[in-house]
């Protein structure tokens, strides 16, 4: 079995794509959403973007509740390839998901979402903080524009052929 992180912009389909791949796999699954502290959505939720000394202890949290059991789904923006590194430091092995897309789809998307702490407004941040997967990672870009079942059933192709 695998440790696996879906990682991505807000409002990509981490979460939905993380737990019903997980529910496919029988895997146990997190959001990182769950880990942040009080202090953090906070930030967030007034507008203001997170830095990295908000995130370095966040991170830490998810990469031990991954390391702690044999596989698991956790959906986490990792934006930053130092912060795929961060994972992986603290979980070798770990295999990143990268659902993708346009820009204006995502954007729609995350407009839509009722009571998420992540305003619209932070959107353009979220963009500007991604560095998309490097070929050296490994990980498996998925095209949100396909429906749910259908990401769920290339994710577990890709990850089944390493």
């Amino acid at each position: 079995m695998a440790r696996i992180v879906v990682m991505g912009v807000s409002g990509c389909g981490k979460s939905s794509l993380g737990a019903a791949l997980a529910e496919d796999l029988g895997l146990p699954f997190a959001d990182a959403d769950d880990f942040h502290p009080p202090a953090n959505i906070a930030k967030m939720a007034a507008g203001i973007p997170l830095t990295d000394d908000d995130r370095w202890p966040w991170l830490d949290a998810i990469g031990a509740w991954l390391a702690a059991r044999p596989a698991g789904i956790a959906a986490c923006s990792a934006l930053r390839r130092a912060y795929r590194d961060h994972l992986r430091g603290a979980c070798p092995g770990l295999r990143f998901l990268h659902p993708s897309g346009a820009p204006a789809l995502i954007e729609a998307r995350q407009a839509a979402r009722p009571g998420h702490f992540m305003p619209p407004s932070l959107m353009a941040s979220q963009f500007a903080t991604l560095e998309p997967p490097g070929p050296d990672e490994g990980a498996i870009t998925l095209d949100i524009a396909r429906p749910l079942p259908d990401l769920v059933a290339r994710a577990r192709a890709a990850l089944a052929a390493g």
